[in-house]
């Protein structure tokens, strides 16, 4: 007689209540988990489960019934309550067969469960029969979704990821067709099969240039959300023209982050609906959601950035170098050990911003010198280590004469010594090598290259 799945539910834990004391919860199957539709006899419920998480998850994903006369003993046990001592759990299934849903019971006195097994199963068969009658379980509210989403974006490692998923939760969680995501004048990427429409728009935005685009974000941010109410003889303001001429009838448009940085989220569809203003408020949250995770991806990369990178001249440091030199291959990568010249008496003489001056001019210079793929690294105050690829030692040699080229031009000179690994040579054991040759230069007057004996 239930008119509701969830009316089905209840009336089944209703029963069931009358006649044993145990904690009696349904839940079915909603998207990734499941989902507690009805309960009784526990101070707290989970309101939703991982599909293979638990008792109820391994019977969910089985289709077998679990018998446990001691949830001590069974490593999926959940806890609900902490007097618990006996669970049993049972599939619902639909007509077909397919498990949609689980019934539990769990006891904190003894009982029979093989008893309680053959009626629970019964109560399951036709619970899923009438759910299967009302059309199946009830599918997740767009809220569930975007709840479900927002755990997505902040599980995102890219940007490039984090833009997708945020697309993908739009056109999902609004039922449009489209969403595109533009984020400080650069479109998000495409999804692995783009509709027509979204093609259509991504080469009409891209036609339109970069002032089209800062319209319809400044728009967005000057006047905030907007959405069209799928009427007739009503044209759209010129800001939304790439839009209709890619053949977008119904828009939903939010702003993304703030208004100096941030951009824009437009979900679109070729039909002329008409959405809610629930939509658009659901659109705003996934919105503030998507910012929010890409802020914490460019802050985790510029703090990486710092992390690997000298302050003072841009250039990597000690840690990639280590990394770097551990992968060098025998007697192709070479190592340059670089030093300045009378660094000691420009930071004595001048001051230490007059030092800091000289080794930015210098580490510019130096790389300018260096090949494509060449790497330079600061290890030290006045140390740097260029990683290069050479095919032979004389090689390595004339890029080392380029750097002290370079650090003439700009009034400095510079030390290096070169050294290539041997084989089944420690990367630490090289680099002392090419130190030694750096100060075998030191020795000799300065200013010079060279290269330690193979």
């Amino acid at each position: 007689m239930a008119s509701s799945v969830s009316e089905a539910c209840r009336w089944t834990v209703t029963a069931l209540s009358r006649h044993t004391p145990a904690t009696i919860s349904v839940l079915l199957a909603a998207h990734d988990r499941l989902r507690c539709v009805a309960a009784t006899g526990a101070w707290q419920v989970f309101a939703t489960v991982p599909a293979r998480t638990g008792i109820v998850g391994r019977v969910y994903a089985t289709g077998t019934p679990a018998v446990v006369p001691d949830v001590s003993a069974d490593p999926d046990y959940l806890p609900v309550r902490p007097d618990v001592t006996a669970e049993l759990c049972v599939p619902v299934l639909d007509p077909t067969g397919r498990v949609i849903g689980v019934l539990d019971l769990q006891w904190s006195e003894p009982v029979d469960l093989e008893l309680w097994r053959e009626t629970t199963q019964r109560l399951a068969d036709r619970l899923g029969a009438r759910i299967a009658a009302l059309g199946g379980p009830p599918e997740e509210s767009r809220s569930e979704k975007l709840l479900r989403h927002a755990a997505a974006l902040s599980a995102a490692l890219t940007e490039a990821e984090l833009m997708g998923a945020a697309a993908g939760a739009a056109r999902e969680v609004s039922t449009l067709s489209t969403a595109v995501l533009l984020v400080a004048g650069q479109l998000g990427p495409p999804p692995a099969t783009p509709s027509d429409l979204e093609t259509r728009i991504r080469a009409e935005l891209t036609e339109a240039g970069p002032a089209a685009l800062a319209r319809m974000v400044d728009r967005a941010h000057r006047y905030g959300a907007g959405y069209t109410l799928g009427e007739a003889g009503h044209p759209p303001t010129e800001d939304y023209r790439p839009l209709t001429r890619a053949g977008v009838q119904t828009l939903v448009a939010v702003p993304v982050g703030p208004p100096e940085a941030g951009g824009v989220l437009l979900v679109a569809d070729e039909r002329a609906l008409r959405p809610d203003p629930t939509t658009v408020s659901l659109m705003e949250l996934l919105a503030g959601q998507a910012w929010t995770n890409l802020d914490r991806l460019r802050t985790l990369a510029r703090l990486r950035e710092q992390a690997s990178s000298d302050p003072l001249t841009g250039l990597r440091h000690t840690g990639p170098f280590g990394q770097r030199i551990a992968a060098a291959t025998p007697g192709r990568t070479a190592l340059l050990a670089i030093d300045v010249d009378g660094f000691k008496t420009v930071n004595d003489t001048y001051g230490h911003q007059a030092g800091d001056r000289v080794l930015v001019g210098l580490a510019r210079a130096l790389e300018e010198a260096l090949r494509h793929g060449d790497e330079l690294y600061r290890i030290g105050g006045d140390e740097f280590v260029a990683v290069i690829e050479v095919s032979r030692p004389e090689e390595a040699v004339r890029i080392a004469e380029r750097l002290t080229e370079a650090a003439r031009r700009i009034g400095r000179t510079i030390s290096v010594g070169v050294a290539l690994p041997r084989p089944g040579e420690t990367p630490d054991r090289t680099l002392r090598r090419a130190d030694q040759a750096l100060y075998a230069v030191k020795r000799q007057g300065r200013d010079g290259v060279h290269l330690s004996a193979a």
